[in-house]
């Protein structure tokens, strides 16, 4: 279509004449905005209802163009209350902000929208990013130890690069009790990949009713995570890097070579009698004196450097940032290194006053070199090593080399064994620094992550929103592992391997290569209003699609006849027969319709209800649909006109919740039944289960949010119930069945109750300004019901059972040492030629038969999980100085103990450590530690002994700062001196009391750093 020319000019005509008239009436305005004292840089002024502003700059001036007399301008800096200002006759404005201690008006991502933390109802809590950014911890979950109440956050080991485990108020079931990260609003099981310094917000929903818009995955809670965005005004720039060292501390005291043939000589003559080969082997001239926890551990390296560039205007803004973060650890010969490079991209874009598009996009590349850090780890073979054996074999020694100068077995010689007992005397675990230098075990993983969203505005006052929003989560993964032959020729393995060592024989090479993707699509309609002056009313619609696609292959081979890096590949294995290789993939979606209504009258009584409805494909087409309703209600008590004469309470609100959520986190396909064909016959391996359902988990919540003394003291108090139904159990059925694997039922019944508290207080009204924040919860975990046909869920250590916790230790219960031969035949008066000698431990006969007996007299001895968590965190400013500090901690907390149980108590000739200088030697000599002796002295038996106390508080963070101002160029400079983990303590003798094992057999503890860094802004 043509256009009309006569309409141009009219439309010229029109903008010039009103563009004249504007003119007229305009004016440029400067100004300068501080709080009170110093200036704010970067504080925001905008003239209200218009996209016009600016930002001050670093000493606080701004200057704005176009501005109306009859405008108003809006005043907003992060932490400080906003302050509108009428323009006027005014040419200069100046603008003092006050510090918002409460944050009140602060408005908080929950769900798929937001609200302010004023009107909230449910337990949310709003975590303090700026006290994050000082922990300086690889893992973002990490942060987030010691800052929220009820959230405990534990490191599996302390090796670089391994997971973080984050339970919200306790573990409600037997399968999996990880939260619900949602990043942007794209939903993920897993933040490891993320880049702390590109985070802007976190909000942790603890209850149903702050969860439930998230339904069948929020029954172990959900973690909010925002990232930084653009600001308008001119391109600013950020560098932040820091480098440091780590070192293992409160390592346990190994005997020394002396100690220690000492010890075995005791051991056998406790046990045997004729010629002790200890003493003869005294003054051997191949004894060493070797602390292989020393030789083991070394001083490791982290470093991290962040750049970040944003700006924009009116219409656009934008964020880049490149971090890359490198951590070597305490492990010798560099082989548990984490690396991690990330690459961001956030942009906003207003096409016009209602319409908004965006996309917030990261890369990201990490690279783990895997050492064994748990369970039969080099941790654990450094302990049971004995001193007496050196790291290297003598040059000189015929089965030295060049390729593998370490010692194996002991005292070996190209005949095998030295003359005597030495497969005996002196026990054949591996050499802990050979395993760390033959280690070569490397995992990749390239990851995009982000979204693309739009934002339309209906309406005239444009209070309805409408905003579409598409995720990806995009990650494919190479593992690659080759387990070189090393070690001495003890004679076994196959024929065809003769002459090789006894350590990965033969060698081989397994590599497997994945790719995960999952797209997430979500709608949805928000419509908010005020009607009146005491209505305030908001809704949100919304449905979301969820599809995850998973596959992977992997293959290996064996006997490389080459084994330097150029060969290392699957090609240059053996022959056909050394050939494996495996492939797999799976699939699973997500349907969902959900909405919110939230009530507030006259600011004071506030109502808000959610609904979701999930479907699963991980159900049976008759159970896919579960439904999550919750209701809250919250009562601001302080603004009733009974208490307006009250001066001291500036803030007190009352809340209450009840809610549902769910649990799809299973297996795909468990409600199939599962066959197979050998030789032409179909055999079942598992029946299925139709009716398998969704866990649900009710939660209520009572709290109080009380505010004092002009909100500088700010107090929330929590009491939570949380009770999870249709446990999904793996039942196995009678052996007349067949040799077929358990089917998941839905049976158990687990409760978790607590309280929570949070105490923070701001005083930022002098020179010296500075904040403490305390939090504390208590929680009492229970299993309330099992299946019949399950009545117990026994692991090695471990039972779970109706009355108890979630895996509590169970085992015999320890009452002392058995000091002669009369205690031990009246203890045990029941047992027929009981082998029990003096030293021994002496066990509790809880049925008093006389008789120690499996069946009778083992009971629960400990339980994992926490009764008690809490923080404590202080910050601090003064002029240019800054300070601050984290303490964490747990308590009524057990852990078992196996590396004790190996390492003092075993009858075999291990390490001990300096405790067994104190062990039984007589009557009466001591009641707690056993004879030492090369037979049973009561310890093979999992007992009370070896269940230790793993409570601990710990400085996890302190740090100390400078900042310079008035450098021409740089708009801010800090150096900083920060430390991590330096002080621990715990009545835990293992290496670290913070691990997620339920058995410590030797973990990779984690280590003490001292980081030294800078922080500039231009």
């Amino acid at each position: 279509m043509k256009s009309n020319p006569i309409l141009k000019v009219m439309a010229i005509t029109f903008f010039l004449i009103m563009g004249m008239v504007r003119a007229h009436a305009q004016k440029n305005i400067t100004g300068y905005v501080s709080d009170g004292k110093v200036p704010i840089p970067g504080a925001s002024i905008v003239v209200k209802g218009t996209s016009n502003g600016t930002a001050c700059d670093f000493d606080g001036n701004f200057s704005l163009e176009n501005v109306g007399p009859d405008d108003v301008l809006v005043i907003t800096s992060i932490g400080f209350v906003a302050q509108e200002v009428s323009v006027g006759s005014k040419s200069f404005i100046e603008v003092v902000l006050t510090e918002d201690t409460q944050k009140l008006g602060e408005v908080v991502l929950v769900g798929y929208t937001t609200q302010k933390k004023a009107d909230l109802t449910g337990a949310v809590a709003v975590v303090d990013v700026e006290r994050l950014e000082k922990t300086r911890v690889p893992n973002v979950s990490q942060a987030l130890q010691g800052q929220v109440a009820g959230v405990q956050v534990t490191a599996s080991t302390g090796a670089p690069g391994d997971p973080v485990e984050i339970r919200i108020r306790g573990e409600g079931t037997i399968g999996n009790n990880d939260p619900l990260y949602v990043v942007d609003g794209i939903p993920s099981r897993d933040i490891s990949f993320m880049n702390q310094a590109d985070i802007k917000s976190i909000t942790v929903l603890k209850d149903a009713a702050a969860a439930s818009i998230y339904g069948s995955r929020a029954s172990g809670g959900v973690v909010l995570i925002t990232t930084k965005q653009g600001e308008k005004g001119k391109m600013s720039f950020n560098v932040d890097y820091f480098n440091g060292f780590n070192k293992a501390v409160n390592l346990p005291d190994l005997l020394n070579a002396d100690q220690y043939i000492n010890t075995l000589e005791t051991a056998w003559n406790n046990t045997y009698t004729g010629d002790n080969p200890y003493t003869a082997d005294r003054g051997r001239s191949d004894f060493a004196n070797t602390n292989w926890l020393d030789e083991l551990f070394e001083t490791g390296h982290s470093q991290n450097l962040q750049l970040t560039a944003s700006g924009g205007n009116e219409k656009l803004q934008y964020l880049m940032s490149l971090g890359y973060y490198g951590q070597d650890g305490i492990v010798v010969y560099d082989n548990d290194k984490y690396q991690r490079i990330n690459y961001r991209t956030n942009i906003s874009a207003d096409l016009n006053d209602r319409l908004k598009v965006g996309t917030n996009l990261q890369l990201s590349y990490d690279k783990r070199d895997l050492v064994a850090s748990r369970g039969e780890s080099l941790i654990r073979y450094a302990l049971l090593r004995a001193p007496v054996i050196p790291v290297y074999k003598d040059v000189n020694d015929p089965t030295y080399s060049e390729r593998d100068p370490f010692t194996d077995m002991p005292f070996f010689t190209e005949t095998g064994y030295d003359v005597g007992l030495q497969r005996s005397m002196y026990e054949m675990v591996g050499n802990p620094i050979a395993r760390a230098y033959f280690t070569d075990n490397t995992e990749r993983t390239y990851r995009t992550f982000g979204n693309v969203f739009g934002e339309y505005r209906f309406l005239k006052d444009k209070n309805l929103t409408f905003r579409t929003n598409v995720g990806i989560d995009l990650s494919f993964f190479h593992n690659k592992v080759f387990n070189e032959n090393y070690g001495d020729d003890d004679g076994g393995g196959n024929p065809i391997d003769a002459g090789l060592g006894r350590q990965n024989r033969p060698n081989s090479l397994n590599e497997s290569r994945g790719e995960a993707f999952t797209l997430t699509i979500n709608n949805t309609l928000n419509y908010k209003t005020v009607l009146g002056e005491k209505h305030s009313l908001s809704a949100l619609l919304g449905m979301e699609y969820i599809t995850n696609y998973a596959s992977s292959i992997g293959a290996s081979r064996a006997r490389f006849p080459y084994t330097n890096d150029e060969f290392r590949y699957l090609d240059y294995g053996g022959t056909e027969l050394d050939l494996w290789n495996s492939g797999s993939a799976s699939e699973w979606a997500l349907f969902s319709y959900f909405g919110s209504a939230s009530y507030s009258f006259d600011n004071k009584y506030m109502l808000t209800a959610n609904l979701r409805a999930d479907a699963s494909s991980r159900f049976a087409e008759n159970n896919q649909w579960g439904y999550f309703p919750s209701v809250s209600a919250g009562w601001k008590i302080s603004d009733e006109t009974f208490l307006k004469e009250v001066d001291w309470l500036s803030n007190l609100k009352l809340r209450a919740s009840w809610g549902i959520l769910g649990n799809q986190e299973i297996d795909n396909y468990t409600y199939l039944t599962l066959i197979s064909q050998e030789n032409g016959i179909v055999k079942t391996n598992r029946f299925g289960n139709p009716d398998l359902k969704w866990e649900s988990s009710e939660q209520t919540n009572f709290g109080v949010d009380a505010g004092l003394f002009q909100n500088k003291l700010n107090i929330t108090v929590e009491y939570f119930n949380k009770y999870t139904s249709d446990i999904l159990l793996p039942i196995s059925l009678p052996s007349v069945v067949g040799n077929v694997q358990p089917t998941i039922l839905n049976a158990g019944e687990v409760r978790n109750k607590g309280f929570e508290f949070s105490v923070g207080y701001q005083n930022s009204e002098r020179k010296f300004k500075y904040g403490i924040n305390a939090n504390m919860a208590t929680l009492d975990n229970k299993v309330e019901k099992l299946h019949p046909n399950l009545p117990n869920i026994v692991g090695e250590v471990t039972r779970t059972t109706v009355g108890q916790p979630l895996n509590a230790y169970y085992g015999y219960q320890m009452e002392g040492i058995y000091q002669n031969q009369a205690e031990i035949d009246q203890h045990l008066s029941g047992t027929a030629n009981p082998t029990a000698k003096p030293g021994d431990i002496r066990f509790k006969d809880l049925n008093g038969d006389g008789i120690i007996s499996a069946d009778n007299d083992r009971g629960f001895i400990g339980a994992p999980i926490p009764e008690l968590t809490f923080g404590l965190s202080f910050t601090s400013s003064y002029q240019g100085w800054d300070f601050s500090f984290l303490f964490q901690g747990v308590e009524g907390v057990d852990r078992y103990n196996d590396g004790k149980k190996i390492v003092d108590y075993d009858t075999r000739p291990f390490n001990f450590t300096t405790a067994i200088l104190n062990a039984w030697n007589g009557e009466n000599s001591t009641n707690s530690i056993p004879r030492v002796a090369f037979e049973d002295n009561g310890s093979s038996r999992i007992s009370s002994i070896f269940v230790e106390d793993a409570s601990y508080i710990r400085l996890k963070n302190i740090e100390l700062g400078y900042s310079l101002k008035e450098i021409k160029g740089i708009n801010s400079l800090r150096f900083y001196l920060s430390g991590q983990n330096l002080w621990t303590i715990t009545d835990y003798s293992g290496l670290d009391p913070e691990t997620t094992d339920l058995i410590d057999k030797g973990t990779y503890p984690s280590s003490a750093s001292v980081l030294l860094g800078i922080n500039a802004k231009f």
